[in-house]
This record gives C-alpha cells, structure tokens and sequence, in this order.
C-alpha cells in the first residue's frame, strides 16, 4: 500500500504507540500489522462506537490505512439519534465493544482488541475519492450534518501540529478528551505522527484511579477544555509540582482570564509551559496556539497560525483586512481545511467545496505584533464545557419533544433555554442533557410570554433575561 497512515510503520516498532487506563497497550510494531490484517472492504462508510480504549484506536488506523471512511461517535451517544444516523448514512459495517455487539443484529466479520466489526445489511455507495474521515459538527444533538475530512487534512495536520508542540517520540500525552473529540483526536494523532506514547484514557478527573494512573505512566503532556481546568482548580492541582508534566495545553473554549493567569503562572513558576489554543472540527482541530513564552503578556490570547496554517481577518464585506491591528471575522487557510459538509449519503461524493479556506463565524482581534484574541462568535454555536453545540439544533429537538418555541443562549459554560410553553421548564435540562451526553448542570430554563422579536420576526436576544 503507497500510504500508511502517519508513517506508523517507521516508528519503533517495539516502541509503546498506545496504553489505555484498563491495561490496554499496543506497540507500533502491532498497530503496523493489525491494520493489515483488518478485514474491512475499501471506501466502505464504518461507524466507530468510541471509547478512549486500544480497541477504539487501533480501529481507526486500520479504518484509514485500508481507505475505508469513519465516522467517529460516542459508544455513550443517544439510541435514537444513532438510529436516525445510521437510516441516513447506511454504514457498511459498524465497530463497536463487542460487550454492545449483540444489539445490533449483525454477523460479525472480524474481531480484535475488545471490538468487533460488524457487517450490516446495507451496500457500499459512491464515495469523493479523497474522503477519509467523517466527524459530527456539533457534540451530540444527533444531526446528520458531518464533516468531511481528506486525506491530506488528517496525515498533514497532526504533522504540523506535532512541529508546533515540539512533540518527539519522549513525549507521552495524557489523552483525557474523547477520540470522537476533535481536539481529543489531535492530541492521538499529533503525538503518533512523532513516534510518542498516547495514554488513552476513560476516566473521569474526580477519580482516584485516573490520578493513579496519571502517576504510574508519568505523561509529559496534559490537554484540557475549560472545564478540565475547573475541575483541576478545584482538585488544587497547582499546589504540587508534577515533575514529569512538562506542557499543559488548553482548547475547546475560552478560560476566564482568572483561571488563564492561574494556570500560565503555575506553569511559569515550576518550568513547565503552558500553551492556549484554538481549533474547530472543520480545520481538523488545531489552527492556532500561543508560544508559551507569551502566555503572561498576552493573556487569553491564541497567538498565531500553527505552522503550514495562516490566520486573517475579513470586514462586513468578505475584503481581507490588510492593516497590522485590526478587528473582524476570523478566518484560516491551510491543509487542514476540510472538504466541506455533509447531510446525507449523496453528499459523501461531493469534492472540495472549501479549497484550504474557511472564515470561522468568531470576531477576531490581531494586535500590532501579529497575535489573534478570541472577541466572540457571530455564529450560532457554544463550545459547552468544551463539545461544539448548536444552539439552532437544540431548539429544533425542543420543539419536536415539547411543541414549544425556545431560544437557546449561553456561554462555554452554561446554556440557558427560555421556552413559551408553561410547566417544562424543569423538564428541559435533563432532555438536553439526555440528547447532548453533557452533565445536567450545563443547561438552565425559564418559561416566558413570549419570544421578544422585532417587526422582521428577528429575536430581541438583548431583551432575553435570567
């Protein structure tokens, strides 16, 4: 085969590629041979059921190496919103625990690591020959909107990413965020491509077997979303040195500048370095961090393009602003760029719609050195407790459970829901929470008269109160 994905076949093939927190572990050496004994047929739509398991893992390298196309979701993700995807998208084969196997119906065609792949009833369809990957767009509301990713976004990428970080086969990254996560994803692929060790993990930061773990495999490396660093505040993580941890990286939303500084200063003060970043699943995760020599002087700031990228901000009118400082819509070129989005299965055979450019829907701002902030997004979407949600969505799934209008608003750390409809306030949260696999505490809801709107029918967001 012309492509082994992320050269895993020039690594050390005796060398630990992957240990997850229930005693997995695999070699590059075995990731190498697996992939080819994989019994998928090719440009085949699989859907992963993930874990941050070997068996998760390894799937997906023999899914890319063999150019079937995964679509990666959580094993935890809502049986009826999986159903609707599965009529949608009418996968070829499903990999999943074998311990969940059985609820599905199908003989199984191969079985390795815990999982099985199971051969459904549906036939192979068109595919754009350069697909490689699909992932969701917005956590889990159970929307059919995909996004494509090629060949080049997912072996390009990770490689860039890697060269950012400095990221060498010594390295060995503490992977908390989910694989169907595009950081989480990032954080794998960033650190196989360099020949590191990745610690899939399945446990929650309030466990004392997490930190257990965290202690006998000793990682250099820990990613988190805002919600891992409030956890980690509160666990009073900064008042011990952790030797080995030698980068903290942050994404998935903005810290508040108050657990931004807490954080960088640590990092500061015991020779670690601390590096924000920003990414979104249609530019394959990372697009931009901030070197970590910056942190304290340009603070909640995303700093610049990772390399092979570019950063730039456009007016109202789409013009790209060519001034040093300057505010606008943000927007990237690169590699990462994906193919564009699809909705159905016939939008799998669609080619590059995006070209390597894409304006990100945030407001922007670039100081007179070249660094990016972060203002706010003019698009409909929140990155809850670090998972993309879309907010258009999630009133969708409201008015067809509870035949009410809502609006849905919020910040990356709570959503709050106002619906017309009398005595379902209290019903709301738990349904999101249900329909999203995001803790209840996330969401809030308030009845109201009604929807304030203008004369145009637009909603009065600014009139909208707690």
């Amino acid at each position: 085969m012309c492509f082994m994905f992320l050269s895993i076949d020039n690594k050390d093939r005796f060398a630990t590629a992957a240990l997850d927190s229930s005693g997995g572990r695999i070699t590059y050496g075995q990731l190498a041979s697996f992939t080819k004994e994989f019994a998928v047929k090719s440009r085949a739509v699989v859907f992963c059921l993930c874990e941050n398991d070997i068996g998760a893992f390894a799937g997906l390298f023999a899914l890319i190496e063999n150019k079937a196309v995964p679509l990666l979701l959580s094993e935890k993700m809502n049986k009826d919103m999986l159903s609707n995807l599965l009529n949608i998208y009418a996968p070829a084969y499903i990999w999943c625990r074998s311990n969940i196997a059985d609820e599905f119906g199908y003989a199984c065609a191969f079985e390795a690591y815990g999982y099985k792949l199971l051969r459904t009833d549906n036939e192979l369809y068109p595919l754009f020959d350069d697909l490689a990957m699909l992932l969701t767009t917005s956590g889990s509301t159970g929307s059919p909107k995909l996004v494509r990713h090629s060949f080049r976004n997912i072996s390009e990428t990770p490689k860039n990413t890697a060269k950012f970080f400095n990221i060498s086969e010594n390295c060995c990254a503490m992977a908390d965020l989910p694989i169907h996560h595009t950081m989480g994803l990032s954080v794998i692929c960033s650190h196989i491509s360099a020949g590191a060790k990745v610690l899939l993990n399945s446990l929650s930061l309030m466990e004392a077997a997490y930190w257990d773990f965290f202690k006998e495999h000793k990682p250099t490396t820990f990613t988190g979303v805002p919600y891992s660093y409030e956890v980690l505040k509160r666990l009073r993580f900064t008042s011990s040195a952790h030797p080995q941890l030698q980068v903290l990286t942050q994404g998935g939303g903005k810290l508040s500048e108050e657990l931004y500084l807490e954080f960088a200063s640590y990092a500061s003060n015991t020779g670690k370095k601390f590096i924000p970043t920003f990414g979104m699943t249609e530019c394959t995760a990372r697009m931009a961090g901030l070197a970590p020599e910056l942190a304290l002087e340009k603070v909640c700031a995303i700093g610049h393009a990772i390399p092979g990228g570019r950063l730039f901000l456009t007016d109202n009118d789409g013009t790209e602003i060519e001034t040093a400082e300057a505010t606008g819509e943000m927007g990237f070129e690169g590699p990462g760029v994906t193919l564009g989005y699809s909705e159905c299965r016939s939008d799998l055979q669609k080619g590059d719609e995006r070209c390597g450019r894409i304006l990100t829907g945030d407001i922007a701002k670039r100081d007179a050195s070249g660094v990016y902030f972060v203002l706010g997004r003019q698009t409909r979407f929140l990155k809850l407790l670090g998972f993309r949600i879309n907010l258009d969505e999630c009133e969708k799934l409201i008015k067809r459970e509870f035949a009410t209008d809502s609006v849905c608003v919020g910040n990356d750390k709570k959503m709050m829901v106002y619906v017309e409809k009398q005595g379902i306030a209290d019903k709301v949260p738990a349904f999101l929470s249900k329909h999203t696999g995001i803790g209840k505490p996330a969401f809030a809801a308030q009845e109201i008269a009604a929807i304030p709107r203008n004369s145009a029918g637009k909603i009065l967001y600014s009139e909208l109160r707690e």
